[in-house]
């Protein structure tokens, strides 16, 4: 999720967007549990420094990191991945985190942040970016709001995890209860409408 504020009134300062290094994976994991507290839950990050290097630098990663630097210290992070639209035939962006230490903020980082990804988008053909906001947090939502998002209010996001996942996998095989597991690794059953803003 994203977890900017102060986005108004800003004004433009030095700094550098760039893709995450190795040697920046402590201060990402902080700015992580930064925002997880900024989004009241404090206690819900498991990640780790050796996750995080694991999955952001190993040999065919799937998640990706800029970072917001200004003066030699890390700042800023929008941490992301790619999506793939059925309708579109291409590839877009999908922000899972971003967060500017509130120290940083209102010099315009967040912003930088966020066009960065845009023009990548845009340079490798890709459809668009999303992610979400909290329904609460209203700065962002405004900030979002003038640079041209809109909200997708006709879909909500559905999660399967804990129990509720571990329940549904160990039902794949059981007679009638699931379609089998096909080498792709989805399940081949009767899904219904089960889009997610294609």
């Amino acid at each position: 999720m994203t977890g900017m504020t102060n986005m108004t009134g800003m004004t433009s300062t030095p700094g550098t967007i760039r893709p995450a290094r190795p040697e920046d994976v402590p201060h990402i994991l902080r700015l992580i549990r930064d925002l997880a507290v900024y989004e009241r839950e404090p206690d819900a990050v498991r990640n780790t420094e050796e996750s995080l290097t694991r999955h952001l630098f190993g040999e065919h990663p799937a998640v990706f990191c800029h970072v917001a630097e200004d003066e030699g210290t890390v700042i800023g992070m929008a941490l992301w991945f790619l999506n793939y639209s059925t309708w579109e035939g291409t590839h877009g962006i999908w922000l899972e985190d971003l967060y500017v230490d509130p120290s940083a903020r209102g010099r315009g980082h967040g912003r930088s942040l966020l066009l960065h990804l845009a023009a990548l988008a845009v340079g490798r053909g890709y459809a668009r970016m999303e992610w979400t906001v909290l329904d609460w947090n209203e700065p962002s939502i405004g900030f979002y709001r003038s640079l041209g998002a809109v909200p997708m209010d006709e879909w909500t996001t559905q999660r399967l995890d804990g129990s509720a996942l571990r329940t549904a996998a160990m039902a794949v095989g059981a007679d009638g209860a699931a379609g089998t597991v096909g080498t792709g690794g989805t399940a081949e059953g009767d899904a219904g409408d089960s889009r997610a803003g294609d």
